[in-house]
């Protein structure tokens, strides 16, 4: 499998950085992951409505820029679908088994994501009603496709 983790904005946290590199590390016996950074738009703070939509716009370009036409795209969202690990190590497992080899996971910027992001995804996954830091959800996200490959081959680790 192939995995694609698109992220808008650039990692600075060493710690990030590190735990990151690790667990792609690790993942390597399963799947070939590569993770993209796509540069936040800059933008002041007090922004209108239409300022924020013509943010999200442009940094959905760049996402969707780098998401290969056939792949599986799972964007992160607040109101999507929350699932246990294993639930979501069933999902990609069954992914797999319907030849959807590519899959690309898809973090916005501060604003969230552009709506042609949003109807490019597949589905939407949440991780909680919380709002994180999209430099920790890559961590997150990375550490929870590893457990998912665990879970999938029956191998120590999730518990």
């Amino acid at each position: 499998m192939k995995i694609t983790i698109v992220s808008v904005g650039k990692l600075k946290e060493k710690y990030l950085k590190q735990g990151i590199e690790e667990y792609v590390k690790r993942l390597g016996p399963y799947a070939k992951v590569d993770v993209v950074e796509v540069p936040d738009e800059k933008a002041p703070e007090n922004l209108s409505e239409a300022q924020m939509e013509e943010v999200k716009q442009k940094e959905g370009e760049r996402i969707l820029a780098k998401i290969s036409q056939d792949a599986y795209v799972i964007t992160l969202e607040i109101e999507g679908k929350q699932l246990t690990s294993e639930k979501l190590a069933k999902k990609m497992d069954e992914l797999a088994t319907y030849g959807k080899s590519k899959v690309a996971f898809v973090i916005g910027g501060s604003l969230g994501l552009s709506d042609e992001v949003l109807k490019r995804s597949d589905f939407g996954l949440s991780f909680s009603n919380m709002t994180f830091p999209h430099q920790l959800m890559r961590l997150m996200l990375v550490e929870q496709v590893y457990r998912a490959f665990k879970i999938i081959r029956n191998e120590p680790y999730h518990k």
